[in-house]
């Protein structure tokens, strides 16, 4: 069994530098587990403190039953894909491929075996005999999995494998990847700063901040119900809107405004309840820009709208973002392209209010 379980993690860096603060985390068998945040947030570091390439300053470290806090990388049954590809420049793909294999000393059969069938797997069969500077980033890459995969580890661990490649070769290479997933059956820990990569990858997602885990879930439950302000910022592109907001009782109803009255929204019913001990009180108000929905020029009196003048107009195809300023604040809004707003106008927007979220200012946890 490949279960990577961490109990209370800390690296503590000379100087007093606390890279990761007491990670508490499963990586169930034949899991794909992707951990992401911005940089310097701990993700790499607890990556390799998995593989063994850094000491763990306290806590434990478990693959399968085994605890391996002081167990060498070597003997982890773990391969690591690193960003940088690391192959050997004098050596052929193949060589490459087999190269731990033959340190091990495996019978030269079962390495012609194992490394044949990689390259199968990752479409290189053609490429065995060239060497790395003859091959491009993305076949680069597909070696550096083939070495990982020839292993045939308990666990794979991958560092931001794709950092170096173009946008459409990404693209590519994430399918790529879920698809060996699915067809090794093995489990996966992936580190990215990229929060698509996340969401289109894993079957959990592990966010950090700090070298803290803030909130651990499936793509669809970090999207709709993020933990906190963080999260919600995080996961989605473009990002959620966040405004300060008062919240109000009004003819027996909730309302959220600003203090400029730039907007005067009603509170969904469906989270009145929730929202009812902040009467009175400043929240955060969330919104994404896909939430935001073309109103026309003259939204219906009383309509769940933001008019807001509009500075910046993206074209994307078929869909439109608009960056526009709400009392001093920039929000944006996905719009389809039917209708393009006209630059430093008015636009009025209505606003999905089942799909807002609400955040405490104080703590930065969500109320809904």
């Amino acid at each position: 069994m490949a279960r990577v379980e961490l109990r209370g993690v800390r690296k503590v860096y000379p100087g007093g530098v606390e890279a990761v603060k007491g990670a508490d985390l499963v990586v169930e068998d034949k899991e794909f587990v992707v951990l992401v945040g911005p940089s310097g947030c701990g993700k790499s570091t607890m990556l390799r403190m998995v593989a063994g390439l850094e000491e763990v300053s306290a806590g434990e470290i478990y693959i399968g039953d085994r605890l391996v806090n002081d167990v060498p990388p070597k003997d982890r049954d773990i391969a690591m894909v690193f960003q940088n590809y690391a192959l050997y420049p004098h050596m052929t793909v193949y060589k490459n491929m087999a190269f731990g294999l033959i340190l091990r000393k495996y019978p030269r059969s079962e390495i012609e075996e194992r490394v044949q069938k990689a390259a199968e797997i990752l479409g290189i069969q053609d490429l065995l005999n060239r060497r790395p500077k003859a091959l491009s980033g993305g076949q680069r890459q597909r070696v550096a999995v083939g070495r990982a995969i020839v292993r045939q580890p308990k666990v794979f661990l991958f560092d931001e494998p794709l950092s170096n490649l173009d946008a459409k070769l990404r693209v590519q290479m994430r399918a790529e990847i879920s698809k060996l997933h699915m067809r090794l059956e093995s489990t996966m820990v992936y580190v990215t700063h990229d929060q698509v990569e996340a969401m289109t990858m894993g079957d959990r997602i592990v966010v950090m901040l700090d070298g803290v885990i803030q909130q651990v879930a499936d793509p669809l439950t970090l999207y709709n119900k993020p933990a906190n302000k963080f999260v919600a910022g995080f996961i989605g592109s473009p990002p959620m809107n966040m405004l300060e907001a008062t919240v109000l009782a009004e003819n027996g109803s909730l309302r959220v405004h600003n203090d400029a009255r730039s907007f005067d929204l009603a509170v969904d019913p469906t989270h009145r309840p929730t929202l009812d001990p902040y009467t009175g009180k400043k929240v955060i108000f969330g919104i994404r820009p896909e939430d935001l929905e073309a109103a026309g020029p003259q939204p219906p009196s009383g309509a769940n709208s933001i008019t807001a003048g509009v500075e910046v107009v993206e074209p994307m195809g078929a869909e439109i973002y608009l960056y526009l300023n709400v009392a001093g604040q920039t929000i944006t809004a996905r719009i389809k392209s039917e209708q393009e707003p006209e630059v430093n106008k008015p636009f009025s927007l209505n606003v999905a209010m089942d799909r807002a979220h609400y955040f405490d200012p104080a703590t930065e946890r969500a109320i809904v």
